[in-house]
Protein backbone atom coordinates (compact mmCIF):
# COMPACT_ATOMS: atom_id res chain seq x y z
CA UNK A 1 0.00 0.00 0.00
CA UNK A 2 0.73 3.79 -0.05
CA UNK A 3 1.19 5.27 3.11
CA UNK A 4 3.19 8.30 4.69
CA UNK A 5 6.17 7.82 6.82
CA UNK A 6 8.52 9.92 8.58
CA UNK A 7 11.65 8.64 9.29
CA UNK A 8 12.68 10.87 11.89
CA UNK A 9 11.41 14.05 13.63
CA UNK A 10 11.35 17.61 11.47
CA UNK A 11 9.78 19.77 9.59
CA UNK A 12 6.55 19.16 6.79
CA UNK A 13 9.16 17.69 4.52
CA UNK A 14 10.30 14.77 6.83
CA UNK A 15 6.68 13.17 5.65
CA UNK A 16 7.15 10.97 2.75
CA UNK A 17 4.96 9.08 0.49
CA UNK A 18 6.28 5.67 0.12
CA UNK A 19 5.28 2.12 -0.46
CA UNK A 20 5.29 0.12 2.80
CA UNK A 21 3.85 -3.43 3.59
CA UNK A 22 -0.12 -3.49 4.08
CA UNK A 23 -0.52 -3.81 7.96
CA UNK A 24 -1.57 -7.58 9.70
CA UNK A 25 -4.93 -7.91 10.81
CA UNK A 26 -4.96 -9.61 14.23
CA UNK A 27 -6.92 -11.05 16.58
CA UNK A 28 -10.09 -8.47 17.71
CA UNK A 29 -8.93 -6.16 14.73
CA UNK A 30 -10.68 -4.95 11.60
CA UNK A 31 -9.10 -3.82 8.29
CA UNK A 32 -10.33 -0.50 7.07
CA UNK A 33 -10.13 0.25 3.39
CA UNK A 34 -9.07 4.22 4.02
CA UNK A 35 -11.06 6.82 2.08
CA UNK A 36 -10.81 9.74 4.38
CA UNK A 37 -8.66 11.00 7.29
CA UNK A 38 -8.31 13.67 9.73
CA UNK A 39 -5.67 15.93 9.95
CA UNK A 40 -5.47 17.17 13.61
CA UNK A 41 -2.31 19.22 15.31
CA UNK A 42 -1.74 16.27 17.35
CA UNK A 43 -0.34 14.94 14.14
CA UNK A 44 1.92 18.43 13.85
CA UNK A 45 3.02 18.12 17.31
CA UNK A 46 4.68 14.12 17.34
CA UNK A 47 6.09 14.92 13.29
CA UNK A 48 7.88 18.13 14.54
CA UNK A 49 9.28 16.32 18.09
CA UNK A 50 7.03 18.57 20.62
CA UNK A 51 5.59 15.18 21.10
CA UNK A 52 7.89 12.63 19.39
CA UNK A 53 6.71 9.00 17.98
CA UNK A 54 7.65 6.55 19.98
CA UNK A 55 9.80 4.47 17.18
CA UNK A 56 10.82 5.43 13.31
CA UNK A 57 9.94 4.82 10.72
CA UNK A 58 5.86 6.26 11.75
CA UNK A 59 3.38 6.93 9.69
CA UNK A 60 1.40 9.66 11.71
CA UNK A 61 -3.11 10.21 12.02
CA UNK A 62 -5.58 8.71 14.34
CA UNK A 63 -8.72 9.61 12.91
CA UNK A 64 -10.29 7.46 9.72
CA UNK A 65 -13.47 6.62 7.99
CA UNK A 66 -14.14 4.11 5.01
CA UNK A 67 -14.57 0.56 4.41
CA UNK A 68 -14.37 -2.67 6.22
CA UNK A 69 -12.33 -5.26 4.23
CA UNK A 70 -11.77 -8.06 6.84
CA UNK A 71 -12.17 -9.04 10.22
CA UNK A 72 -9.90 -10.96 12.71
CA UNK A 73 -10.73 -13.43 14.62
CA UNK A 74 -12.75 -12.35 17.69
CA UNK A 75 -14.07 -8.59 15.80
CA UNK A 76 -17.58 -8.11 15.70
CA UNK A 77 -20.25 -5.51 15.50
CA UNK A 78 -19.20 -4.96 12.11
CA UNK A 79 -19.31 -6.85 8.76
CA UNK A 80 -17.10 -6.56 5.73
CA UNK A 81 -18.80 -3.67 3.51
CA UNK A 82 -19.77 -1.14 6.13
CA UNK A 83 -18.82 2.12 6.43
CA UNK A 84 -16.98 2.98 9.78
CA UNK A 85 -14.99 5.68 11.53
CA UNK A 86 -12.45 5.52 14.35
CA UNK A 87 -10.28 8.00 16.20
CA UNK A 88 -7.92 5.11 17.67
CA UNK A 89 -5.93 3.99 15.05
CA UNK A 90 -2.31 4.45 14.47
CA UNK A 91 -1.11 5.09 11.11
CA UNK A 92 -3.98 6.42 9.26
CA UNK A 93 -1.97 8.40 7.16
CA UNK A 94 -2.42 5.40 4.42
CA UNK A 95 -4.08 3.01 2.23
CA UNK A 96 -5.15 0.82 4.48
CA UNK A 97 -5.36 0.73 8.44
CA UNK A 98 -6.12 -1.95 11.30
CA UNK A 99 -8.56 -1.12 14.37
CA UNK A 100 -9.58 -2.62 17.59
CA UNK A 101 -13.39 -3.68 16.93
CA UNK A 102 -14.62 -1.75 20.27
CA UNK A 103 -12.92 1.27 18.66
CA UNK A 104 -14.70 1.41 15.30
CA UNK A 105 -18.17 2.95 14.96
CA UNK A 106 -20.04 1.94 12.31
CA UNK A 107 -21.46 5.29 9.99
CA UNK A 108 -25.44 5.89 10.00
CA UNK A 109 -27.20 6.52 6.97
CA UNK A 110 -26.52 10.08 6.20
CA UNK A 111 -23.13 10.41 7.73
CA UNK A 112 -20.72 9.96 4.88
CA UNK A 113 -17.17 9.03 5.03
CA UNK A 114 -15.66 12.60 4.73
CA UNK A 115 -17.96 13.71 7.46
CA UNK A 116 -17.25 10.75 9.70
CA UNK A 117 -13.22 11.09 9.52
CA UNK A 118 -14.14 15.47 10.32
CA UNK A 119 -15.92 14.51 13.13
CA UNK A 120 -14.18 11.89 15.31
CA UNK A 121 -11.54 13.49 17.02
CA UNK A 122 -13.05 16.86 16.90
CA UNK A 123 -16.07 16.42 17.44
CA UNK A 124 -15.63 13.98 20.11
CA UNK A 125 -13.01 16.48 21.81
CA UNK A 126 -16.02 19.37 21.48
CA UNK A 127 -18.47 16.63 23.11
CA UNK A 128 -16.71 16.01 26.33
CA UNK A 129 -16.13 19.42 26.73
CA UNK A 130 -19.42 21.04 27.01
CA UNK A 131 -21.31 17.87 28.22
CA UNK A 132 -18.71 16.26 31.16
CA UNK A 133 -15.66 18.53 31.55
CA UNK A 134 -17.81 21.41 32.61
CA UNK A 135 -21.32 20.71 31.77
CA UNK A 136 -22.52 23.92 30.31
CA UNK A 137 -26.38 24.52 31.15
CA UNK A 138 -28.30 28.37 30.10
CA UNK A 139 -27.18 31.41 31.32
CA UNK A 140 -23.23 30.09 31.87
CA UNK A 141 -20.39 32.69 29.88
CA UNK A 142 -17.84 30.72 28.18
CA UNK A 143 -14.48 31.54 26.29
CA UNK A 144 -13.83 29.63 23.16
CA UNK A 145 -10.02 29.67 22.04
CA UNK A 146 -9.62 28.95 18.05
CA UNK A 147 -13.22 29.80 16.95
CA UNK A 148 -13.16 28.94 13.47
CA UNK A 149 -11.16 25.79 14.09
CA UNK A 150 -12.49 22.39 14.07
CA UNK A 151 -12.93 21.92 17.75
CA UNK A 152 -13.65 25.47 18.20
CA UNK A 153 -16.35 25.86 16.16
CA UNK A 154 -17.94 22.48 16.85
CA UNK A 155 -18.12 23.56 20.56
CA UNK A 156 -19.77 27.31 20.04
CA UNK A 157 -22.46 25.44 18.14
CA UNK A 158 -22.95 22.49 21.39
CA UNK A 159 -22.46 25.56 23.89
CA UNK A 160 -24.71 27.65 22.54
CA UNK A 161 -27.88 24.44 22.21
CA UNK A 162 -27.00 24.26 25.95
CA UNK A 163 -27.71 27.74 26.48
CA UNK A 164 -24.33 29.28 27.24
CA UNK A 165 -23.30 32.69 26.51
CA UNK A 166 -19.95 32.87 23.97
CA UNK A 167 -16.94 34.54 23.51
CA UNK A 168 -14.92 33.04 20.70
CA UNK A 169 -10.90 34.05 19.95
CA UNK A 170 -9.81 34.34 16.16
CA UNK A 171 -7.18 35.53 14.49
CA UNK A 172 -8.56 36.88 11.45
CA UNK A 173 -11.73 38.95 10.51
CA UNK A 174 -12.73 36.01 8.05
CA UNK A 175 -12.49 33.49 10.72
CA UNK A 176 -14.24 36.36 12.84
CA UNK A 177 -16.96 35.46 10.37
CA UNK A 178 -16.82 31.65 10.53
CA UNK A 179 -16.97 31.78 14.36
CA UNK A 180 -19.97 34.00 14.19
CA UNK A 181 -22.04 31.66 12.11
CA UNK A 182 -20.96 28.94 14.36
CA UNK A 183 -23.57 31.05 17.08
CA UNK A 184 -20.41 32.89 19.05
CA UNK A 185 -21.94 36.03 20.73
CA UNK A 186 -18.69 37.97 20.88
CA UNK A 187 -16.09 37.26 18.67
CA UNK A 188 -12.82 39.14 19.85
CA UNK A 189 -9.80 39.12 17.04
CA UNK A 190 -6.80 38.85 19.60
CA UNK A 191 -4.35 40.09 16.98
CA UNK A 192 -6.16 43.52 17.16
CA UNK A 193 -7.37 43.88 20.80
CA UNK A 194 -6.48 42.00 24.75
CA UNK A 195 -9.25 39.50 24.83
CA UNK A 196 -9.04 39.28 28.57
CA UNK A 197 -9.74 43.31 28.47
CA UNK A 198 -12.84 42.72 26.28
CA UNK A 199 -14.30 39.69 28.62
CA UNK A 200 -13.79 41.75 31.53
CA UNK A 201 -15.70 44.51 30.19
CA UNK A 202 -18.09 42.61 28.42
CA UNK A 203 -18.69 40.84 32.00
CA UNK A 204 -19.20 44.27 33.93
CA UNK A 205 -15.59 42.85 35.98
CA UNK A 206 -16.74 39.83 36.15
CA UNK A 207 -15.41 37.12 34.08
CA UNK A 208 -16.76 33.66 32.15
CA UNK A 209 -17.16 30.49 34.00
CA UNK A 210 -14.75 28.19 32.17
CA UNK A 211 -12.23 29.20 29.48
CA UNK A 212 -11.57 26.20 26.56
CA UNK A 213 -7.93 26.97 26.00
CA UNK A 214 -6.12 24.96 23.32
CA UNK A 215 -3.68 27.26 22.25
CA UNK A 216 -1.80 26.72 25.50
CA UNK A 217 1.68 28.84 26.14
CA UNK A 218 0.21 32.11 23.70
CA UNK A 219 -2.82 32.93 25.43
CA UNK A 220 -2.53 31.10 28.65
CA UNK A 221 -1.75 33.77 31.09
CA UNK A 222 -4.63 36.31 29.65
CA UNK A 223 -7.42 32.91 29.70
CA UNK A 224 -6.19 33.08 33.63
CA UNK A 225 -7.37 36.61 33.95
CA UNK A 226 -10.44 36.02 31.37
CA UNK A 227 -12.25 34.04 34.30
CA UNK A 228 -14.31 34.66 37.04
CA UNK A 229 -13.84 33.80 40.88
CA UNK A 230 -13.80 29.96 40.56
CA UNK A 231 -13.91 29.79 37.22
CA UNK A 232 -12.28 26.83 35.58
CA UNK A 233 -9.37 27.06 33.12
CA UNK A 234 -9.85 23.94 30.26
CA UNK A 235 -6.25 23.08 28.67
CA UNK A 236 -6.68 20.60 25.79
CA UNK A 237 -4.26 21.42 23.71
CA UNK A 238 -0.73 23.31 23.07
CA UNK A 239 -0.69 24.85 19.53
CA UNK A 240 1.57 27.73 20.35
CA UNK A 241 3.88 25.09 22.61
CA UNK A 242 3.78 23.77 26.03
CA UNK A 243 2.42 25.80 29.10
CA UNK A 244 5.69 26.32 31.80
CA UNK A 245 5.33 24.63 35.06
CA UNK A 246 3.75 26.66 37.28
CA UNK A 247 2.85 26.84 41.03
CA UNK A 248 -0.51 26.07 42.70
CA UNK A 249 -0.08 29.59 43.70
CA UNK A 250 -1.47 30.69 40.65
CA UNK A 251 -4.79 29.94 40.97
CA UNK A 252 -5.05 31.16 44.72
CA UNK A 253 -6.46 34.58 43.06
CA UNK A 254 -9.90 33.99 42.24
CA UNK A 255 -10.24 30.18 43.80
CA UNK A 256 -10.20 29.24 40.18
CA UNK A 257 -9.79 25.37 38.74
CA UNK A 258 -7.19 24.30 35.97
CA UNK A 259 -7.28 20.79 34.14
CA UNK A 260 -6.41 19.49 31.36
CA UNK A 261 -8.62 16.12 30.02
CA UNK A 262 -7.75 13.67 28.21
CA UNK A 263 -10.13 12.23 25.23
CA UNK A 264 -9.58 8.66 25.88
CA UNK A 265 -10.15 8.31 29.13
CA UNK A 266 -13.78 9.58 27.72
CA UNK A 267 -14.17 7.11 25.22
CA UNK A 268 -12.46 4.31 27.00
CA UNK A 269 -15.31 1.54 27.09
CA UNK A 270 -17.38 0.79 24.19
CA UNK A 271 -20.54 2.14 25.85
CA UNK A 272 -19.02 5.73 26.03
CA UNK A 273 -17.58 5.66 22.53
CA UNK A 274 -20.92 5.05 21.26
CA UNK A 275 -23.25 7.17 23.43
CA UNK A 276 -21.37 10.37 22.33
CA UNK A 277 -21.10 9.28 18.90
CA UNK A 278 -24.66 8.52 18.63
CA UNK A 279 -25.40 12.13 19.56
CA UNK A 280 -22.90 13.38 17.02
CA UNK A 281 -24.52 11.69 14.11
CA UNK A 282 -27.83 12.46 15.52
CA UNK A 283 -27.33 16.00 15.93
CA UNK A 284 -25.32 16.04 12.68
CA UNK A 285 -28.36 13.94 10.36
CA UNK A 286 -31.12 16.62 12.23
CA UNK A 287 -29.03 19.39 10.85
CA UNK A 288 -28.34 20.50 14.44
CA UNK A 289 -24.70 20.55 14.12
CA UNK A 290 -23.02 21.43 11.48
CA UNK A 291 -19.51 20.11 10.21
CA UNK A 292 -17.13 22.57 8.62
CA UNK A 293 -14.93 20.79 5.85
CA UNK A 294 -11.88 23.13 4.86
CA UNK A 295 -9.69 21.93 2.99
CA UNK A 296 -8.97 18.24 1.28
CA UNK A 297 -5.48 17.28 0.03
CA UNK A 298 -4.28 13.93 -1.55
CA UNK A 299 -2.26 12.03 0.57
CA UNK A 300 0.57 12.52 -0.91
CA UNK A 301 -0.20 15.96 -0.69
CA UNK A 302 0.49 15.28 3.37
CA UNK A 303 3.06 17.61 3.62
CA UNK A 304 1.29 20.05 2.46
CA UNK A 305 -1.44 19.99 4.54
CA UNK A 306 1.11 20.07 7.50
CA UNK A 307 2.32 23.41 6.37
CA UNK A 308 -1.08 25.03 5.64
CA UNK A 309 -2.63 23.86 9.30
CA UNK A 310 0.51 24.60 11.06
CA UNK A 311 0.21 27.84 9.47
CA UNK A 312 -2.74 28.58 11.20
CA UNK A 313 -3.92 28.95 7.29
CA UNK A 314 -7.35 26.48 7.55
CA UNK A 315 -11.09 27.07 8.30
CA UNK A 316 -12.84 24.16 9.22
CA UNK A 317 -11.71 20.49 9.54
CA UNK A 318 -8.59 19.48 7.15
CA UNK A 319 -8.92 15.85 5.28
CA UNK A 320 -6.48 13.64 3.43
CA UNK A 321 -7.79 11.57 0.74
CA UNK A 322 -6.01 8.60 -0.15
Amino acid sequence: MKAIRAHKVGGPEVLRYEDCPDPAIGQGQVLIEVQAVGVNYTDVLSRSGANPPDSFPWIPGREVAGRVMALGPGARDVAVGDLVASTHVFGAYAQRAVVPWEKVVKLPQGIDVKTGAAIMLQGLTAHYLAHTTYPLKKGVKVLVHAGAGGVGSLLIQMAKQRGAYVFATVSTQEKARIAAEAGADQVIIYTREDFAEAIRKATGGMGVQVAYDSVGKATFDQSMKSLATRGLLVLYGQASGMVPPLSPWTLVHGSRFLTWPSLWDHIADRASLRRRTNDLFNRIIAGKLKVRIGRTFSLAQAAEAHRQLQGRNTIGKVLLIP
